[in-house]
């Protein structure tokens, strides 16, 4: 029975994932619903990221709001992601100083 249940569970979570993978190749979308669906994680990485950088530290929002500024403009400058990370990181721990 415990068998069944896996499964089934698994068959539950992995169909609403596939059938998107296989029917959006093949639909042509408009030029602008693919601009669209092109910023989609875009804002929903900026959804996921802003809250966090609020709440760094509960009492200072804007010490982690200027670690975000900062991760911005070393992100603008073309440096790699791990010393975009390493530089926000950076910034805050000297800002708590």
């Amino acid at each position: 029975m415990i068998w069944a249940i896996i499964i089934g569970m698994a068959l539950v979570t992995m169909i609403p994932r596939a059938i998107p993978a296989f029917v959006v190749d093949k639909l042509q979308f408009r030029d602008w619903v693919n601009r669209w669906l092109n910023a989609v994680p875009f804002a929903a990485l900026g959804a996921l990221i802003f809250p966090g950088i609020l709440s760094v530290i509960p009492d200072h929002p804007l010490i982690g709001l200027v670690g975000g500024i900062a991760a911005v403009a070393l992100a603008y400058l073309g440096l790699n992601v791990i010393l975009v990370v390493i530089g926000a990181i950076l910034t805050v721990f000297l800002l708590t100083m």
